[in-house]
């Protein structure tokens, strides 16, 4: 992408994604709750995992890629008998095989790792799969993860379409799509339907406003992450420690964040993605949940 025509789009992408602020009345955001399956206990099984997450109050469910045909029917039967829809497939070899990789073979590996989440999707009645698009690093420079990474998506659409899933991207400190209008202006160079954003809100809390990327990504966004950070000081050094921690723990002003999903109107799911326990755990895991889409999440520091 050429400099100038990369300015361009960031503007116009700027202007397009300039909301109407609306004002927060306590009212219930109409988003389901969500948690990943991985975060449920594994003493269980598949089905009790998902009657665990309806007796905690999450109603729908987030599924790592399943390579094994026998444990995706699993799956598909426990969602049906729990009334527990799966609403995402997460794609596991993005980190693993980027297609941002210069090996070919790489690139190969990761397309089949999404062809298989592409078929557990439509097993599972999973609208969206989640990729991480591309991973800078010392031998794969930002542009190159840009160049690279767009054909091979493009090359996955037809199939995504062919099934209705949609592949939603996602910024996850893989050190690119570090702004929102860069990540706006990837997800429309795709002129799909197919491609949307999976927006994670902790994900950018070290370079970023979740609230400002929300209003930016607007309706490009079709899924969300849930998951705090906090920047707390060291009581020996005085050094700031990064680390995530639960929901109205940390720094993010979820009441900013509820504001700003009030506003584009967004009334799809959103996942939690913290750390995984037993049922007290998650119950408590919900309620914190509930505050947040009421309105009534804590204002942090962000």
């Amino acid at each position: 992408m050429h400099r100038r025509s990369f300015v361009s789009s960031l503007a116009a992408t700027a202007v397009a994604g300039l909301p109407s602020v609306g004002t927060a009345a306590g009212k219930r955001l109409p988003i389901r709750k969500g948690i990943i399956l991985q975060m449920l206990p594994a003493d269980l099984s598949i089905l009790e995992r998902f009657q665990l997450a309806g007796e905690c109050g999450f109603q729908s469910m987030e599924c790592l890629t399943e390579d094994d045909p026998k444990v995706a029917e699993q799956i598909r039967t426990a969602s049906a008998a729990s009334g527990i829809p799966v609403h995402s497939v997460m794609n596991k070899d993005h980190w693993k095989y980027p297609l941002s990789s210069p090996d070919p073979e790489v690139v190969a590996k990761s397309i089949k790792g999404m062809e298989t989440s592409l078929r557990n999707a439509q097993l599972w009645g999973a609208g969206v799969v989640l990729l991480v698009p591309a991973v800078v690093t010392p031998e794969v420079t930002y542009q190159q993860a840009w160049q690279r990474s767009v054909p091979q998506i493009q090359k996955l659409l037809p199939m995504a379409e062919q099934m209705k899933v949609i592949i939603a991207v996602e910024e996850v400190w893989n050190k690119f799509l570090l702004s929102p209008l860069e990540f706006a202006t990837y997800v429309d160079s795709f002129n799909s339907p197919y491609l949307k954003a999976y927006f994670d809100v902790g994900n950018v809390a070290l370079y970023g406003y979740p609230q400002d990327w929300i209003r930016t990504l607007n309706a490009r966004i079709v899924r969300l992450h849930f998951k705090d950070f906090s920047f707390r000081p060291d009581p020996g050094t005085k050094k700031m420690v990064d680390d995530w921690v639960n929901l109205g723990d940390g720094d993010l002003n979820w009441q900013a964040i509820y504001q700003a999903l009030l506003d584009i109107g967004y009334k799809n799911d959103v996942t939690v993605e913290v750390s995984g326990g037993q049922a007290e755990y998650l119950k408590d895991l919900n309620h914190r949940v509930d505050l947040i889409l009421e309105g009534n999440g804590s204002k942090g520091r962000q």
